[in-house]
């Protein structure tokens, strides 16, 4: 309550309130200091800079409406004004004069007659109200502040821990004790906790006063009219919203006006103002009632957040010990299959050495005999040892001095499609139904059981008519990439028979929708979406009568990055796909071209190609095309590929056979191509082992456009999509 008794300029307690005309308090003291006197005609400056108090006016030189002995229609001193330019400025003494006062809460303008601040009633309702606020506040400090003291210590006196009543005595533990004990003629003496109250009244008795209470509020004269001090108000004038007295009505201005009794119309208004307390004491009960419930609610979501937390932490704990015990089980794998081919590696050298230590020994015994000059012994051992030479040469056959094993692991994990689940792993929109992670079903004004109601009350005939609306099916709704299926099912069944069903979906950007699908099935694929978008699906029925409501509509989000392989349905000929087509080689010399499954329009896309085969130092093309461009030439020699080719020292761009931009710098086995595609600038750039590789390649990129490749037999690079956006880029 502080706050209403408080007076809006000077910001303390309100002394000698009156009340403006717009119903607003302020001091009288501050009345006068912001009343405004300006020459006749003109009106009082208030406009203030930006930034200002709200009272800069009273910066000038305050004006005096009243001398010290003024009865209140007293003379006016001279307001001394400032120039723009700061130079005081003296009005002449024989201009008019205009006074006017502006509220400072509302800015509501008032000019005050010959009256002067008098013509203002003054409020003495809130006058009493911060009198009695003032002695309450007095008291309850005096209360709190006194610190009742034992009246029987000799020095430095302690808190009193009693009273007796009947002694108006307050004892310490130790003095009540010793002067009051509780037996004897003191045994029916009441001791009580000390009343700092009593205390102050007990004090006051001592010491001459008469009474231990507050003195009472001084009572209040009954108010007087302003016009006619000397009558009291009893009537209330309807029509101004004031009380008059009897004078007022005979030959003031209230003379007609409709008047009425000053006591009906203040029980009227008391009445009034009860019930609309009422009426505010209940919503102020709903808001504390609301507070409440957002206090506990924070103390909810504070312990739903710690188990959300917790379930959270234990789900992904259950996924990377699944993940744990894969990679045990497949490193047990790599460890057999390693040990496999240490062992034939190990027997192949045991064999190898064997024979060769065999065929080291004939050759140096064969030495041994070519230096014997005896024809006749040579003669009679040549035979059989030109024999043992030959089957020895013979052991050394095709394959004798080839590895059975490769150092190579014939072991391919396949990565992709787990990785891809992981990266969109995230919280299905309500627990209470089993969605994909990609599709997120608009909230209906309805309940989930109004969804299947029938059209139709069950059980009632009626004649032919549009079928109902259909259900689509979330479970088996679904994103993949850039691509949206959709089911649904008959809510119920028509009188006439449905002949098909019509699929729309909007722009991805809240648009107009267009027909996707018309026909009778009721599963769709829709392809070509862009990705990273999110797209509004719904779709009727028809019959023989017309077309029937729409479903209702879902929301179908495609994949914020592209996850693809090359497509072996557009690729040459020579091309050979392997790795569940994301790895490519050729069968020609000549070089071909093979295109991503993904189609681009809209949005950033990267992606890289390895380089798994480098021989003979070739030119492969990495880069973007239209899906029809020319598939038995380097990519980028046709008007509908954009490319970089390179060779192990420098690349070009090229396009449409033009090349450009020659840059120092090739591949070998081993390195990476990345292709920048960022459609929202409409450019191309390329990356060699993450660092950027040239300049922009191509700008002004408009259409569609599908990852393309183009080798030849001498080169084998596999494709790595759903990568994050290099972080080295040139400016």
């Amino acid at each position: 309550m502080e706050e209403e008794l408080k007076c809006p300029v000077c910001g303390s307690l309100f002394k000698d309130p009156i009340l403006l005309p717009c119903s607003h308090n302020v001091c009288l003291a501050c009345a006068r200091n912001i009343t405004v006197q300006t020459p006749e005609g003109e009106t009082p400056v208030q406009s203030r800079a930006s930034g200002s108090s709200d009272y800069d006016y009273l910066d000038m030189d305050k004006m005096s409406l009243y001398s010290e002995t003024d009865s209140g229609y007293g003379s006016y001193t001279p307001c001394q004004l400032k120039s723009p330019n700061g130079v005081r400025v003296f009005p002449p003494a024989n201009q008019p004069r205009h006074c006017s006062l502006t509220c400072p809460l509302c800015h509501r303008s008032v000019s005050l007659d010959e009256r002067g601040l008098r013509g203002f009633p003054r409020n003495r309702l809130l006058e009493a109200i911060v009198s009695r606020y003032q002695q309450d506040r007095r008291a309850s400090a005096s209360s709190s502040s006194t610190a009742v003291k034992c009246q029987l210590c000799d020095r430095n006196p302690v808190d009193a821990a009693v009273m007796c009543e009947q002694c108006d005595v307050f004892y310490c533990n130790a003095c009540q004790q010793r002067c009051h004990p509780s037996r004897g003629p003191l045994a029916k003496h009441r001791l009580v906790p000390p009343q700092p109250n009593r205390a102050a009244g007990v004090g006051a008795a001592r010491g001459g006063g008469s009474s231990g209470q507050l003195p009472p509020a001084t009572a209040r004269k009954p108010a007087t009219c302003v016009d006619h001090e000397a009558e009291n108000f009893n009537m209330y004038c309807y029509g101004c919203k004031t009380p008059v007295c009897m004078k007022c009505l005979e030959e003031g201005k209230h003379a007609k006006h409709d008047v009425k009794p000053l006591a009906v119309m203040w029980k009227q208004h008391k009445c009034q103002i009860s019930q609309a307390l009422n009426a505010v004491s209940e919503k102020a009960k709903d808001a504390k009632e609301f507070l409440v419930q957002l206090k506990n609610m924070l103390q909810q979501i504070q312990e739903n957040g710690v188990e959300f937390e917790a379930c959270l932490v234990a789900q992904c704990d259950s996924l990377i010990e699944a993940l744990t015990r894969q990679k045990a089980k497949l490193l047990t794998k790599v460890t057999k299959e390693k040990e496999y081919k240490l062992k034939v590696v190990r027997d192949q050298i045991t064999h190898c050495t064997m024979k060769l230590r065999q065929t080291t020994g004939m050759m140096e015994y064969c030495l041994e005999v070519l230096k014997e000059n005896d024809p006749s012994g040579f003669l009679q051992i040549s035979d059989a040892l030109i024999k043992r030479v030959t089957s020895s040469q013979d052991q050394w056959v095709k394959g004798a001095l080839e590895p059975k094993v490769g150092p190579e692991f014939d072991l391919t994990l396949n990565t992709d499609s787990l990785l891809q689940t992981i990266l969109q792993l995230d919280f299905c929109q309500s627990k209470d139904v089993q969605e994909n992670p990609l599709l997120k079903q608009m909230q209906a004004a309805a309940s989930s059981g109004e969804a299947e109601m029938e059209t139709e009350s069950p059980g009632v005939e009626s004649g032919p008519s549009v079928p109902a609306a259909p259900l689509l099916q979330l479970e088996k709704c679904c994103t993949r990439n850039n691509s949206a299926t959709l089911a649904w099912r008959v809510a119920a069944p028509s009188v006439s028979p449905i002949e098909g069903y019509i699929l729309e979906l909007d722009d991805g950007n809240g648009g107009q929708y267009r027909e996707v699908y018309v026909g009778k099935e009721t599963v769709c694929t829709v392809d070509g979406l862009h990705f990273n978008s999110s797209y509004n699906a719904r779709v009727k029925a028809y019959n023989a009568i017309g077309v029937g409501p729409y479903s209702k509509t879902v929301v179908l989000k495609t994949s914020d990055v592209a996850w693809f392989t090359f497509d072996p349905t557009t690729a040459h000929r020579d091309i050979v796909l392997t790795n569940e087509n994301q790895t490519v080689s050729c069968s020609s010399y000549d070089d071909r071209v093979v295109l991503g499954t993904a189609a681009f329009s809209k949005g950033i896309h990267y992606w890289e190609v390895r380089i798994d085969r480098y021989d003979n130092h070739p030119d492969p093309a990495f880069g973007v095309a239209r899906i029809n461009t020319i598939k038995d030439m380097m990519l980028g020699k046709d008007d509908k590929a954009w490319a970089m080719y390179v060779d192990n020292n420098r690349s070009w761009f090229m396009h449409n056979n033009s090349h450009t931009n020659r840059a120092e710098g090739g591949i070998t086995k081993g390195s990476t191509v990345g292709i920048l595609l960022d459609l929202t600038k409409h450019t191309l750039t390329f990356y060699v082992n993450k660092q950027q590789h040239g300049p922009t390649a191509f700008e002004n990129l408009e259409g569609v456009f599908v990852p393309a490749v183009s080798l030849n037999r001498n080169v084998q690079a596999t494709l790595l999509t759903g990568l994050e956006l290099p972080k080295n880029t040139k400016q």
